[in-house]
């Protein structure tokens, strides 16, 4: 099953906190340092905020789509790919708290656009990729 994943940059974390689990009558499924996540089943949406670094940078960060399998991440791949725009792969990397792989485009309007599968956990926010070392099956 794919979900749906919409990223809004905030300007104070616990506001947005209390506003979107109002809205969508649950808590946040992970709270971390300048960010939170609802894993929502109804509709089915990873839901994530997390504190701009910018006044004028709040509101719609990105958009995308999670894939659950590695089979849905291909097949994800090949649609951004009949896209024609310029692709951006990143395997094995940190990001938002997660390690996963994703692929990235901008839409004709200038809108970021991921998709992406999840492998685990990560206790790192901003993207980088993982070390020969690192268990990226956390």
């Amino acid at each position: 099953m794919y979900r749906l994943h919409i990223h809004v940059s905030v300007p104070e974390l616990d506001e947005a906190i209390r506003f979107y689990s109002a809205l969508f009558a649950v808590s946040p499924t992970s709270i971390k340092d300048g960010y939170a996540k609802w894993m929502l089943d109804d509709p089915s949406v990873n839901f994530a905020v997390s504190v701009s670094s910018s006044e004028e940078r709040t509101g719609l960060d990105h958009v995308g789509i999670q894939a659950e399998t590695e089979e849905e991440f291909h097949a994800l791949g090949l649609r951004l790919r009949e896209t024609k725009c310029n692709i951006v792969d990143e395997h094995k990397v940190h990001c938002c708290y997660a390690i996963g792989d994703k692929s990235t485009v901008v839409d004709p309007a200038g809108l970021e656009w991921e998709t992406f599968i999840t492998h685990g956990e990560s206790p790192h926010w901003a993207t980088r990729h993982v070390e020969p070392n690192e268990d990226h099956h956390t």
